[in-house]
């Protein structure tokens, strides 16, 4: 199992997904011997799951089932366990577009957090780029090297604990793309020029605050970066249902149907409007807004070395 490769069968030692519901998933490690307990019953790996496809129906215990998915990166940015607030598709799709990245591309990135974006960036480098990236909390970047050593990874991919702001990436002239996620990334610009290839590379910098965006900015211009722009996403999602909207009163129209002899048993004159003020409501599909929408969740600013 890899999460840039597709596998057919769930093995022993594998990464799925179980799929109770579009609002309810889970990750489970697959361990020859073990269950793991669901609303629907108990799932037992032996049997259940090893050597079954991926995309199977698993029926539990009490009768209920379950599906059982490979892994993306897709969803595990919606299942992995948090360590640090991630970032989500929204924003991830935006940034790999706009750091142009492809599969051969050379990425920077710091910090790594809980791997929700490197899990992207992963796959969209695969299969002959490379993804350096750094994390300062020692435990985090244990556990994330740890994850992409079972999601079959680790070949793209390089951990290192260190300070980006002092001691900068580990590498020199290579990258295509740098990605900073640290509280201050104006202290890192330095050194994520250093990373970029000779000219042309691109750099994106998260920031929850406007003033952190203000400093970098600046600090971007300082180091001869162009093209500097900064960008907000904000995600609005909409369901579509079943609408009853009352009839207006249309007054006079009406009466003047009436008076000029309107037949609504005439063949002719059904599907008219008019044969629904009798009715006094009428149904139609509509797309209607969620009452709360996730607002704010951070600036990401773009720009290139010149």
């Amino acid at each position: 199992m890899s999460f840039v490769e597709y596998g057919d069968t769930i093995k022993d030692g594998d990464t799925a997904i179980v799929f109770l519901g579009h609002e309810s998933m889970f990750p489970v490690k697959v361990q020859h011997g073990t269950v793991t307990q669901t609303k629907y019953g108990v799932i037992r790996h032996s049997t259940d799951l090893i050597g079954k496809k991926y995309g199977s129906k698993v029926t539990c215990s009490k009768g209920g089932w379950v599906f059982i998915l490979h892994p993306t990166p897709e969803l595990w940015t919606m299942n992995l366990p948090h360590r640090t607030q991630i970032l989500y598709s929204t924003d991830i799709s935006i940034i790999t577009m706009m750091l142009e990245l492809k599969p051969g591309s050379i990425v920077c990135e710091s910090g790594t957090g809980s791997g929700s974006l490197s899990h992207a960036l992963i796959r969209t480098v695969a299969p002959t780029g490379h993804l350096y990236t750094v994390e300062f909390h020692q435990q985090r970047a244990e556990k994330a090297r740890e994850e992409f050593r079972e999601h079959g990874v680790e070949h793209l991919v390089t951990v290192t604990n260190q300070d980006v702001c002092k001691s900068g990436f580990g590498v020199s002239n290579i990258a295509d793309a740098v990605f900073l996620d640290i509280p201050s990334p104006w202290e890192a610009i330095g050194h994520a020029k250093s990373a970029l290839k000779a000219e042309g590379g691109r750099i994106c910098s998260f920031s929850p605050c406007i003033e952190q965006v203000q400093r970098t900015c600046l600090v971007m211009e300082e180091y001869g970066f162009t093209e500097i722009n900064t960008l907000e996403i904000l995600l609005r999602m909409y369901n579509v249902r079943t609408i009853s909207l009352q009839i207006p009163d249309l007054g006079k129209a009406a009466e003047d149907n009436s008076s000029a002899g309107f037949d609504s048993s005439n063949p002719s004159n059904q599907g008219s409007p008019c044969t629904n003020l009798q009715q006094g409501t009428v149904q139609f599909k509509s797309g209607v807004p969620l009452r709360e929408m996730v607002g704010h969740t951070g600036y990401l600013t773009f720009a290139t070395k010149s």
